[in-house]
C-alpha cells in the first residue's frame, strides 16, 4: 500500500512556514504521543532550520505512559526539549510557556541589553493534520479562536493569536509529506486518524491494528473481545471478533467490513486503553538497518 496524499493547501502551507520563519522566536512541533516518529514530518529539520524548538507530544492521555517517558528522554538526548501534553483537557499548558521562556531567555536578555523593548514570545505551531493544533491554540488562548475538528485538514489559513501578554502564536495548516515510503508509517497514521479514511483500504489498517495488538498488547485485545486464546491466523481472529460482536451477514457469515469498522473505531475511541504504536528502541533498530 503506497499512500499518496499531498493536497495543494499543504504545499502552500510549507511555503508559508518557510516565509514566516523570520518572524518567530520558537517552533512548537506538535506530534501524536502514540506515534511520535510517524507523526513528524520528515522535512521538518529542513523547514525550520536552526530555530529553537519544543516537541509537544499531544494526546498523551491516549498513549502508553511508560513509552511516552521514553520518547521524551529520546528527544532530550537529541538536544530537543519535549513535553507530554493533553490539549483536549488542557494538561501541560503552563509547562509550554515556561519551557519557551527558558529556551529564549538568553535571546531576550541580549535584546534587552541592546535597548529593545520587551515583547511577547512569537511562536509558530507546526504539525501534521489532526495532531490537535487548533485545540491546543484554543487551550493556550483560553477561548475558542481556532477551528477544531477530528477530520484532517480543518485549518487552512494562517493567523496570529495572542496568548495573554506573554506569547503570540502563529497557527499554520498541517503539513504532510507527498509520499510514505514506509508502509508501516502510513498504516500508523491511518489508524490514528491522521489520513482521511476515504483514500485508504481500511481492511489493511484493521489487519495492522489487530496484528500489532496481538503482538504488543495481547491481554487488552483478549479482554476487549472476550477471547481466551488469540489465533495466529488473522482471518480466524476477524471471525472470532465478528461472531462475538454480531458483525454478521445473512446466513451467519462474518461481515469483514463491519469488523474492520469496529476495530478501527474502537482503537480511536480508546476502547483498548492507552496504546502506543511506537517506541524509541524500534526506531534505533530501524535506523541501524
Amino acid at each position: 500500500m503506497t499512500i499518496q496524499w499531498f493536497p495543494g493547501h499543504m504545499a502552500k502551507a510549507r511555503r508559508q512556514v518557510t516565509e514566516k520563519l523570520k518572524l518567530v522566536d520558537i517552533i512548537f512541533e506538535l506530534v501524536d504521543a502514540r506515534i511520535p516518529y510517524s507523526s513528524r514530518n520528515p522535512m521538518i529539520e529542513e523547514i525550520i532550520q536552526q530555530k529553537p524548538r519544543i516537541v509537544l507530544l499531544n494526546k498523551a492521555d491516549m498513549a502508553d505512559a511508560e513509552l511516552t517517558k521514553q520518547w521524551i528522554a529520546y528527544f532530550e538526548e537529541q538536544g530537543i526539549k519535549a513535553l507530554a501534553i493533553n490539549s483536549q483537557a488542557g494538561q501541560g499548558m503552563k509547562e509550554i510557556t515556561a519551557a519557551a521562556k527558558s529556551l529564549l531567555e538568553e535571546k531576550f536578555n541580549r535584546m534587552k541589553a541592546k535597548g529593545v523593548r520587551p515583547r511577547a514570545i512569537r511562536a509558530m505551531i507546526v504539525g501534521i493534520p489532526n495532531a490537535g493544533k487548533s485545540t491546543l491554540i484554543n487551550r493556550l488562548a483560553k477561548k475558542n479562536i481556532a477551528k477544531t475538528g477530528n477530520t484532517p485538514g480543518v485549518t487552512k489559513a494562517q493567523a496570529w493569536i495572542k496568548v495573554g501578554k506573554e506569547m503570540e502564536l502563529l497557527d499554520t495548516p498541517g503539513i504532510l509529506w507527498p509520499k510514505f515510503e514506509d508502509q508501516q508509517v502510513g498504516l500508523k497514521l491511518a489508524l490514528t486518524g491522521a489520513i482521511k479514511d476515504t483514500i485508504l483500504n481500511l481492511q489493511d489498517v484493521a489487519v495492522y491494528a489487530l496484528r500489532f495488538l496481538s503482538a504488543n498488547y495481547p491481554d487488552k485485545l483478549k479482554e476487549r473481545y472476550g477471547i481466551e486464546e488469540l489465533p495466529e491466523d488473522i482471518v480466524l481472529l476477524f471471525d472470532e471478533i465478528g461472531k462475538r460482536r454480531g458483525c454478521l451477514m445473512g446466513g451467519g457469515e462474518v461481515d469483514y467490513d463491519k469488523v474492520t469498522e469496529l476495530v478501527i473505531r474502537e482503537f480511536r475511541s480508546e476502547k483498548f486503553g492507552r496504546i502506543s504504536l511506537e517506541n524509541p528502541d524500534d526506531l534505533a533498530k530501524a535506523i541501524e538497518e
